[in-house]
């Protein structure tokens, strides 16, 4: 839908994505993006817009110019926060936020471009001590209607054609800095013992990883696992929303992470959780209730954590349900939208 069929002139907010490859930003934008349009005169600005929220071209853009009203702009990476600083300096009346889910000291140039947000956002508390100026706490959300439990997760799994009675899952990038590599260390050592589960791994493997992934790939095949532990590649969302509703545990490993919106999807469907302390896990897990924290990068520690909940299948399910409640009272996408229009009507 172009910008003219939601009027241009009542239009109150652009959500730019500027950024050729999916990422998880770019997915987390997209959840919240329709629901912010369901509230506002909003538009995507750039690739992999979702349904439900109005595109906006370059043209559109430049007939934006010098309008009276003033217009958010959402930036969520440098390169958006550069365009909405340029624009604004060239007349288009913008509004600038930007979200950060960064935990780790930023570089001068987005220090800079920090200082000229008229909002800031932070994921986390962490992520807020690292801005040096005042900003919103905000945590993802995510839908707990798409991300649900399946009807019948025994039949979810049989759909996969896959060996055994359970799924264990590993989703993101496969790369060091999301731990693929402890992940697959710690089911060496486990699949093993319980043959009634398989591991599963959904995620990318970029040209720069293929080493790394071809390790992993010779770890697996020297275990005698190769039929268990499943890396399939880059998928549609769709389908890999329906890969998260056949899990019975989900192990997050990243070694350091912005938020790690895998945890709360995970939790969402029912998944019992595993969790590094990295990202957002300690804001999202309940230790020992709704999940499980581990030191990153410790396979030992993956694995005794993993392991109660393989041998008791019922405790997993339990520990699933309790988390995907947390995820409906905390984390859903409703309350992340709710809070974000608040911080732009507090602008305009």
């Amino acid at each position: 839908m172009p910008v003219e069929n939601i009027s241009a002139a009542n239009l109150q907010l652009i959500v730019p994505n500027l950024h050729r490859r999916y990422s998880g930003v770019t997915a987390t934008n997209r959840m919240v993006a329709p629901k912010l349009a369901s509230m506002l005169r909003a538009a995507w600005f750039g690739p992999d817009a979702p349904d439900g929220i109005a595109r906006i071209g370059a043209a559109d853009l430049f007939r934006l110019w010098r309008r009276p009203k003033p217009l958010i702009w959402h930036a969520r990476r440098n390169n958006e926060m550069i365009v909405g600083v340029l624009l604004r300096a060239l007349g288009w009346p913008l509004k600038l936020v930007f979200t950060s889910a960064a935990q780790r000291h930023h570089t001068w140039i987005t220090r800079w471009l920090i200082r000229r947000m008229d909002s800031i956002i932070a994921t986390s508390d962490v992520s807020a001590s690292y801005l040096k100026r005042a900003a919103t706490v905000i945590p993802h959300g995510v839908d707990t209607d798409r991300y649900a439990p399946p009807a019948d997760r025994a039949a979810a799994f049989a759909e996969s054609g896959l060996p055994g009675r359970y799924a264990i899952g590993c989703f993101g990038r496969v790369r060091a800095q999301k731990g693929t590599d402890v992940f697959v260390d710690a089911m060496c050592r486990l699949l093993p013992r319980y043959p009634d589960f398989t591991a599963v791994i959904v995620g990318a493997v970029a040209v720069e990883q293929r080493a790394f992934a071809n390790d992993l790939k010779q770890r697996i095949e020297t275990a005698g696992l190769v039929a268990r532990i499943v890396i399939t590649g880059e998928l549609p969302i769709e389908q890999v929303q329906r890969w998260y509703q056949r899990l019975t545990i989900y192990a997050f490993t990243s070694r350091n992470e912005g938020f790690g919106l895998t945890l709360i999807e995970a939790m969402s469907v029912g998944a019992a959780l595993v969790a590094s302390r990295a990202g957002a896990a300690e804001l999202v897990v309940e230790d020992g209730n709704t999940g499980v924290l581990v030191p990153p990068a410790d396979t030992d520690a993956l694995v005794a954590a993993i392991e109660p909940l393989m041998r008791d299948v019922s405790a997993a399910s339990a520990m699933g349900a309790r988390g995907r409640e947390r995820v409906l009272t905390q984390f859903s996408l409703d309350a992340e939208a709710s809070r974000i229009a608040e911080v732009y009507r507090a602008l305009v």
